[in-house]
């Protein structure tokens, strides 16, 4: 307290001219419209520019909140159209019956390996989510892989770049389908084998997946055809296909419940038995 007495002793001559400069500056200003007007002006500017630099610091804080919000209004949409191409595929008659035939989970990765053979993922989503094995998984742009494994909070994929992964897959155009496999090489490419060599392949035709198993509904995006050739029986095309996802960076996901596995399954193995 001391100090300040001293501070204000030492320097009264400097504050009693600065406290009649900003007296005089308020007259002028009030008694003057332009002066008023510029002055709320100046003011407006400086308060303007801080609120603005304030909203961005917030926005950059809210991104995540935000992503997530963006990654729900996907899986709902997805939701949506994944029912509606069952609703819509003439093969089922008893559409009342179809009314929810998938369900759509959002998901984040929070570890992913491209660079071995044999490349897995790792969602913050587990048991505790609804999530179990062999859901299948995918992005905003195609095909991820498919749930091997779940714990209470996580679970893990086995991807599309892995070298014991067989997922069915088709060509757009034509309807003719195959395996895709991964080679362990490139994570830009992987391969569509066993398609027949009367199929008329050509470069850049879209590659997405079949319907033909209780994980993936028809029609997810995979990528497009890049080259091909006859395979060693010289009856079946290998087609390597460009993926559309960079699978190098993978974020936001959404895993794919088929709500008539169970039945698909059991039909399955009724046949296999016979």
């Amino acid at each position: 307290m001391q100090q300040i007495i001293n501070f204000i002793i030492r320097f009264k001559n400097f504050l009693l001219f600065l406290l009649l400069f900003c007296i005089a500056l308020a007259f002028t200003i009030l008694s003057h419209s332009y002066h008023t007007s510029k002055f709320i002006n100046s003011a407006n500017y400086l308060t303007g520019g801080f609120y603005e630099s304030f909203h961005h610091i917030s926005r950059y804080l809210d991104l995540n909140d935000q992503n997530d919000l963006l990654a729900e209004e996907n899986r709902a949409l997805r939701d949506l159209l994944f029912n509606q191409s069952v609703l819509g595929d003439s093969t089922y008659i008893d559409t009342a019956s179809y009314n929810t035939d998938y369900r759509v989970y959002s998901a984040q990765v929070i570890k992913n390996s491209y660079s071995i053979t044999n490349n897995v993922l790792t969602l913050n989503k587990g048991k505790v989510d609804h999530i179990q094995q062999d859901y299948g998984v995918i992005s905003s742009k195609g095909i991820i892989g498919i749930i091997e494994k779940t714990s209470t909070n996580y679970s893990s994929v086995l991807s599309i770049l892995n070298t014991t992964s067989r997922i069915s897959a088709q060509l757009k155009k034509t309807n003719h389908y195959g395996t895709l496999v991964w080679e362990g090489l490139s994570p830009e490419f992987i391969k569509l084998i066993d398609i027949p060599k009367v199929a008329p392949v050509k470069p850049g035709d879209t590659v997405i997946t079949s319907g033909r198993s209780s994980i993936f509904p028809k029609g997810v995006q995979i990528g497009v055809v890049n080259d091909f050739k006859l395979d060693q029986t010289e009856n079946y095309y290998e087609v390597q296909i460009k993926l559309f996802n960079d699978m190098t960076n993978i974020e936001h996901v959404y895993i794919i419940e088929n709500l008539n596995s169970e039945e698909i399954k059991s039909l399955q193995r009724e046949s296999t038995d016979e």
